[in-house]
């Protein structure tokens, strides 16, 4: 018998694999988000919901979220858990206000960024020359990074003019920059409250209104890490050895330097998300003002499933609810019932496409009940507004939990030479 038909390799089935999105779909996605926030907008009321003044705060809160998950793409695309995104970004809030108060916000920058890297250079040592766990080692450095900046603090800031123990003296801003003419066009226009209009000119027009330079630079180290990580040799060994380490220094690539530039970066990126809260959100440096920031931006690298674009996506998201507690409190969460409702009410439809009826069934349960929350209350409890960025969050990453693929050797212990 004839060995042919076992040996020929067997067609994948049908449907079985996840279409990766294309543009245009993403496209049409963001579409369908822009109506259904208009329509929310204009049947609640809530017509800061897109506003130029949300758009322009979302986009600095998500900032430093957005630069300690793209520190925790570098680490773990290189294999190399960093849950010590957290006292990276401590570190860079405390160098970056000793050093921007005394010689200004850029040096402070620099600063911060170093400080960041020196946290990331000792996670780097204790992961990947003495190959302790990575959670312990992050943790760590958590712990010794707060207590390390409240000792610092004790003989820098106290006795500095304006300063005291717990916070710095006042820093220089960094300047901002507003496109003149289309800035205050676009804030006319989303002031008339038109449907869909205003809310696209709301959007355009956060983002052109007192733009820091330091939230320009942000933004564009997301394509340039796309840029490095995908489409250059370098970026091709760094994420073999998150992928298999073994295979990697097969071929000549010396995994522990990578793991170490991989790891020293994030802890970079990290620290400028805090030197950002320091110098840029508040003008100040003040104990504790990370305020778990750092283990957000890991929720967002995970929800952006170890992608740039995803990841800025997910920092957005987080942004984007914690402005709207900032700018409207109980009114623009109780609008957010609404649009939950309404997304629920898409899903059920998809999922009775799907023909996964107990899955719609409860989405469409689900849907009735923020309806009649929405309809029945005319706005939600405090504790709920000030919970509701962390509990968009935790949903989000529930929702997308199965789409999610993480580097193959994220986390694992690695000696060089083991595959020998």
């Amino acid at each position: 018998m004839s060995t042919a038909a076992a040996t020929k390799p067997s067609a994948a089935p049908k449907g079985g694999g996840r279409r990766k999105l294309t543009l245009p779909w993403i496209m049409l996605i963001v579409a369908v988000g822009l109506v259904l926030f208009s329509l929310v907008r204009v049947v609640s009321g809530a017509n800061d919901l897109t506003s130029v003044g949300q758009v322009s705060g979302a986009l600095q809160l998500a900032v430093p979220i957005g630069l300690a998950g793209l520190g925790g793409l570098w680490a773990e695309r290189a294999g190399v858990v960093n849950i010590g995104l957290e006292g990276m970004m401590v570190l860079g809030t405390w160098f970056g206000a000793w050093a921007g108060y005394q010689w200004g916000p850029w040096t402070g920058v620099l600063f911060g960024l170093v400080g960041g890297a020196i946290g990331g250079l000792l996670h780097a040592i204790i992961t990947v020359t003495f190959n302790v766990n990575h959670i312990v080692s992050g943790v760590a450095i958590n712990i010794l990074a707060v207590g390390f900046t409240q000792y610092l603090s004790n003989f820098t800031f106290a006795e500095a003019p304006g300063g005291s123990s717990k916070q710095s003296p006042r820093i220089d801003a960094i300047t901002k920059i507003t496109i003149p003419g289309l800035s205050d066009w676009l804030q006319d226009l989303q002031a008339k409250h038109w449907f869909l209009v205003s809310d696209l000119a709301g959007i355009l027009g956060g983002l052109v209104t007192n733009l820091s330079l330091l939230t320009v630079v942000a933004i564009l180290l997301i394509p340039a890490t796309w840029w490095i990580l995908w489409r250059t040799a370098f970026g091709l060994r760094l994420r073999s050895c998150g992928e298999n380490p073994v295979a990697a220094e097969s071929l000549g690539v010396n995994v522990y330097k990578y793991k170490y530039i991989a790891v020293t970066v994030s802890g970079a990126l990290a620290g400028l998300g805090g030197a950002f809260l320091a110098i840029v959100a508040t003008g100040i440096y003040q104990e504790g003002q990370t305020g778990g920031r750092g283990y957000i931006g890991l929720a967002a690298m995970i929800f952006g499933n170890w992608m740039p674009g995803g990841m800025a996506l997910g920092a957005g998201l987080f942004g984007f609810t914690d402005s709207l507690k900032l700018r409207g409190g109980a009114e623009n969460v109780h609008a957010l019932l609404l649009l939950v409702a309404l997304l629920l009410v898409i899903a059920a439809l998809w999922q009775l496409y799907k023909k996964k009826y107990v899955v719609a069934v409860v989405s469409a349960a689900f849907s009735a009940v923020f309806f009649l929350w929405y309809a029945l209350t005319d706005e939600v409890p405090s504790q709920f507004v000030d919970a509701a960025p962390y509990v968009t969050t935790l949903l989000v990453l529930a929702l997308s939990a199965q789409r999610l693929r993480m580097p193959k050797a994220d986390g694992l212990p690695y000696r060089k030479g083991q595959g020998k």
